[in-house]
């Protein structure tokens, strides 16, 4: 772990966050929210007379005075009173239905939004997972699309309030006294000025303060995830140095300066607000001596001045909102944009049941990004049923042809048939449920072991479930643990060994009964003894299966049917075990250098 310094901390800050209101932007997002159309025009109606209610109440306190203690009328005083209590209820009324109806919008579109994140997800290819990193990825789903609600339900009709209410505001303190409201809006130019200094301030400081939390959270989660590194190595001490000096130095630093920035403000707009106060009082109390105006009207004018810098202070801070806003909503959109690199064609056909016949046809593949070709012409054909073992050095090409045969990619040029049908052709759901694949560092799910091994076929008994974990070994651990088949192995299995985790990868690939089976190095991770026991149930897991399987261990690939030998993105030898033997090619020096036993 290295020493964070400030300048690295500035650029981890949010991308995008300075973006302004973008309309192209805005009208994509605006899609989703139509589905809500009736929900937000209630809203917005309730919104309008909760504002109403409020700007009224000065109004009404004038009258009060006037008309009530003034004239010695304590009938109207009393009606007064009652229609100002009124008015503050039915203005508590609607607001709370109104927070009510914009809560549920803004958790209906995280809803949606997630759901169709994730459904984009699931569809995106694997190349797409080799460019981005789990923690931007899951950045957009959970935070982004949060920011998005917290603009949704507080921010879009709260700028429509304020804006309503700054101008009926202006309007009742014109009918008041036209005098007065020109002496108030004097201090405009002034707040105008103080609102853009402080909005361009606060955006440098608060995207310093979510660039720290990001650098606390990011530190986190590694200490954590390699909490088994830091204790075998002693860091402990260092660690906690480490993060003490992000999260004092940077995000406390970070904080105070946003909190300075947000005191500056506030006590400049309250400034401006009693020097406006002051002036009204002294004219208007000048105006009230000299009978020009009465004092309702003073009084009333005083309260509406105190209301009148709300929206104002209110509305600087929505713009923030609705820059993290704009900013959250390019990125969902550029992840909803991102392109599948593997569809089914409109004409793609559902892939009946295969017998497994496997024929690569002068097949080349390079990545989308990257013109050089890591397959090169693979022309191999593979009889139903047969057991190949592809071999090679690391890079060779051996895990990219196995991932074409599982339509994760397609190639270049070239086709790949399975029993003579273009996988290009064909849906991939319909091939990968007669698929199987096991990999080198296989992953369970949070959940309990019967249901991993299930994972691959829903519909299977408890009875099919152990007598797939009895032929591959995994029955006599799995009763050993605490609950046996119902023991929780936690999320990625790290209640388990890795060997364990192995074998209930491997009952998960039996009870799915695939026609076609991949094993990626599926036993290099696994000890002498596991290896044993897996060995054991390789020759069932096989049997009437076409299966490719990339290994370096001598014991998994001598008895395979075919060996190939892939080099440099090439076939440079194929055939069994002693006949690549007796041909003393690459195979043989792979063998005397890094096969034996």
């Amino acid at each position: 772990m290295t020493t964070i310094t400030h300048p690295a901390y500035v650029t981890q800050s949010e991308e995008l966050y300075d973006k302004g209101l973008d309309p192209q932007v805005a009208r994509r997002l605006i899609k989703f929210i139509l589905p809500y159309k009736w929900q937000l025009l209630f809203s917005a109606a309730l919104m309008l007379v909760a504002t109403a209610s409020s700007v009224i109440g000065p109004y009404l306190v004038k009258i009060a005075i006037d008309d009530g203690l003034n004239a010695h009328n304590p009938l109207v005083l009393r009606n007064t009173a009652l229609v100002y209590l009124a008015a503050a209820i039915i203005r508590w009324g609607f607001i709370y239905w109104r927070v009510k109806i914009m809560a549920l919008v803004g958790q209906s579109v995280i809803y949606d939004l997630r759901k169709m994140l994730f459904a984009h997800l699931q569809r995106l290819s694997l190349g797409f997972y080799s460019r981005y990193s789990v923690g931007r990825v899951i950045t957009r789903v959970i935070n982004d699309v949060e920011t998005l609600r917290e603009f949704i339900t507080w921010a879009v009709l709260a700028i429509a309030r304020d804006l309503f209410a700054l101008v009926g505001i202006i309007i009742a303190m014109l009918t008041l006294n036209a005098k007065l409201s020109l002496i108030t809006f004097i201090t405009i130019p002034l707040m105008v000025l103080a609102t853009r200094i402080y909005r361009r301030s606060a955006r440098l400081a608060y995207r310093k303060v979510r660039a720290a939390i990001s650098w606390v959270n990011s530190v986190l989660a590694e200490n954590i995830n390699g909490i088994r590194v830091v204790q075998a190595f002693s860091r402990q001490t260092h660690n906690y140095q480490h993060f003490s000096q992000v999260t004092n130095r940077y995000h406390l630093q970070t904080l105070l300066h946003a909190a300075k920035v947000a005191a500056t403000f506030m006590p400049i707009v309250d400034i401006l607000g009693a020097l406006a106060t002051a002036a009204v009082v002294y004219i208007g109390g000048t105006a009230v001596l000299g009978e020009s105006i009465t004092a309702g009207v003073l009084v009333g004018f005083v309260l509406y001045i105190d209301r009148y810098f709300d929206p104002i202070r209110d509305l600087s801070r929505r713009f923030d909102t609705l820059q993290s806003a704009m900013a959250g909503g390019e990125r969902i959109l550029a992840l909803l944009d991102m392109e599948v690199e593997v569809n089914d064609s409109a004409s793609a056909l559902e892939l009946p049941a295969i017998r497994g016949d496997v024929r690569f046809d002068q097949l080349s593949f390079h990545y989308s990004d990257d013109p050089t070709l890591v397959l090169r012409d693979i022309s191999l054909s593979v009889p139903a049923g047969s057991t190949v073992a592809l071999v090679g050095e690391t890079g060779a090409g051996k895990t990219t042809l196995v991932k074409l045969l599982s339509r994760f990619m397609d190639p270049t040029s070239g086709r790949l048939l399975v029993d003579g049908h273009d996988l290009r052709d064909i849906t991939q759901n319909s091939l990968r449920r007669q698929m199987g694949v096991v990999l080198q560092d296989p992953f369970l799910f949070n959940g309990t072991v019967k249901e991993n091994i299930k994972f691959g076929r829903l519909d299977a008994t408890d009875a099919e479930v152990q007598a797939a974990a009895q032929a591959v070994g995994a029955h006599e651990f799995i009763l050993r643990l605490k609950n046996g088949y119902e023991t929780s192995v936690e999320e990625g299995g790290v209640m388990l060994s890795v060997g364990q985790r192995q074998l209930i990868s491997f009952a998960r690939a039996l009870l799915a009964d695939p026609r076609i089976l991949v094993l990626d190095e599926a036993t290099s991770s696994v000890d002498t003894q596991t290896e044993q026991i897996i060995q054991k149930a390789l020759a069932r897991l096989f049997q009437g299966r076409t299966s490719f399987v990339i290994a370096h261990r001598l014991s998994t690939i001598t008895s395979a049917d075919l060996i190939v030998v892939v080099e440099g993105g090439s076939i440079s030898e194929q055939g069994t075990h002693a006949e690549l033997l007796a041909h003393q090619g690459k195979y043989f020096a792979l063998y005397q250098t890094g096969f034996q036993e």
